[in-house]
């Protein structure tokens, strides 16, 4: 068992957050597991790029081979497209509707999703909006991880763990509406695979 992801998104959005959640889910089910960040997560507003990895079996490189990945997880539309070159071609591709828009020519929104909406194996939602709706504007990161679940191979309950690890020291209200987002990802993409 393998599961290549690429996480995709812009500075700011919560890659690290994401990618640090499903460490701790991997560690707590015994894989290996193996990240690297491609582009610079500093700066806030540009882009970010992480390939994560983890096994049941050792893993010898950090890096995910062109149609390699299993699943495209993108915090933002456009982004998502770029690293389609990545995806396999039975991988899903998980990504937020609600664009980030930090440059001046940036693509029509509908034009992505046009895109996004030719692919196999999509699902596409507006994270931002669901995480509004659920009062908890900060985790739609949380949200897309949610979205990305039923494809990760990781039990549910180990991705709830590795939240209350990672928000514990924030306080329970962090915690239970990290939880919330995660839950409400999940059953967006339990109802529309």
């Amino acid at each position: 068992m393998k599961t290549d992801i690429i996480l995709a998104g812009v500075g700011g959005q919560g890659i690290i957050s994401i990618a640090a959640t499903i460490s701790m889910a991997a560690l707590k089910n015994n894989f290996y597991f193996k990240q690297a960040e491609v582009h610079g997560m500093s700066q806030r507003g540009g882009a970010v790029q992480s390939h994560f990895r983890f096994s049941d079996k050792e893993i010898a490189s950090d890096l995910i081979p062109m149609g390699g990945a299993d699943i495209i997880l993108s915090v933002e539309p456009m982004e998502s497209l770029r690293y389609l070159p990545f995806l396999h071609a039975d991988g899903w591709l998980v990504t937020n509707t609600s664009p980030y828009i930090n440059i001046p020519n940036y693509p029509e929104p509908a034009d992505i999703l046009k895109e996004i909406k030719k692919l196999p194996r999509h699902i596409a939602l507006d994270a931002d909006k669901i995480a509004e709706e659920i009062g908890s504007q900060r985790s739609s990161n949380m949200v897309m991880l949610g979205a990305a679940s039923p494809f990760l191979q990781i039990p549910f309950e180990s991705l709830e763990d590795g939240i209350c690890k990672m928000f514990g020291g924030k306080g329970d209200d962090i915690v239970a509406s990290n939880l919330k987002a995660l839950h409400a990802g999940k059953k967006f993409s339990d109802a529309n695979r």
